[in-house]
């Protein structure tokens, strides 16, 4: 009996300490557990944080794109080459003092003729023949004798006709649109010639007050019967006789 009680003795310490193993064994395994846990969170979020550092990257190529904005800086420089082709068109010239002249001048007839050319051409929206109007008023610019002209009336003449020439070369070569730019300063010129030199013509003086954006422009025609080359054919009759030369 007493061997017995011996026994169970030894089998219940046995059996307590291999349960204090087991419980060990389970709480070594299980902080294991959680280690590798947290350094699979933490390798998680590191790869977070790098994959959140490639968004910086993006930022940065976002930055970059926004560099795009230089080349829309030089797209609008290279815009002000059509401003520059404007500014030709819309030149303005200095009101000239010229006091108008009474004589008979047959010499101005072609470089007349050759402008009533392009107004007629711009009155029936044709682009051709307002180009070839403007090949015939060069050809009347370069036959004028200016031996006839001295002092200031030279001078006068050759401002004149240093305008006038540049105008009726951009009507040879550009679109009815800018033909009709051109135009405007071009009868400003013939009408300065007109008033320096004379005509043996009769010639009126018209106006119309939609032209140049609603500044109003002038021409000159041969006819009192108001034809508007700046409104074309849309609105021929637009304007008014201003003053009747001869």
């Amino acid at each position: 009996m007493k061997n017995l009680k011996v026994t169970t003795g030894i089998l219940a310490i046995a059996f307590v300490t291999l349960t204090t193993l087991s419980c060990k064994e389970n709480k070594k395994e299980n902080d294991n557990d959680n280690e590798h846990h947290s350094e699979m969170s933490t390798d998680e979020d590191h790869s977070k944080m790098n994959h959140d550092n490639s968004d910086g990257h993006h930022d940065e190529e976002t930055t970059h794109d926004n560099s795009d904005g230089h080349h829309d800086e030089e797209a609008t420089h290279d815009n002000s080459d059509g401003h520059h082709d404007k500014d030709n068109a819309d030149e303005t010239i200095d009101a000239r003092d010229i006091k108008m002249s009474t004589e008979k001048n047959a010499a101005t007839t072609p470089i007349i003729d050759a402008y009533f050319q392009i107004k007629n051409a711009l009155v029936t929206d044709s682009k051709g023949n307002a180009a070839q109007g403007g090949t015939a008023l060069l050809a009347a610019f370069s036959k004028f004798d200016m031996k006839t002209l001295t002092g200031e009336t030279h001078k006068e003449y050759m401002e004149i006709a240093e305008s006038a020439i540049e105008h009726a070369e951009h009507i040879v070569k550009s679109p009815l649109d800018h033909q009709r730019e051109h135009f405007e300063v071009l009868s400003t010129d013939i009408n300065d010639l007109i008033a320096l030199i004379g005509t043996e013509k009769t010639i009126y003086q018209d106006f119309c007050p939609m032209a140049s954006n609603g500044k109003g422009a002038i021409w000159l025609s041969e006819t009192k019967e108001i034809k508007n080359p700046y409104m074309g054919s849309k609105m021929s009759t637009c304007g008014n006789i201003q003053q009747q030369i001869n």
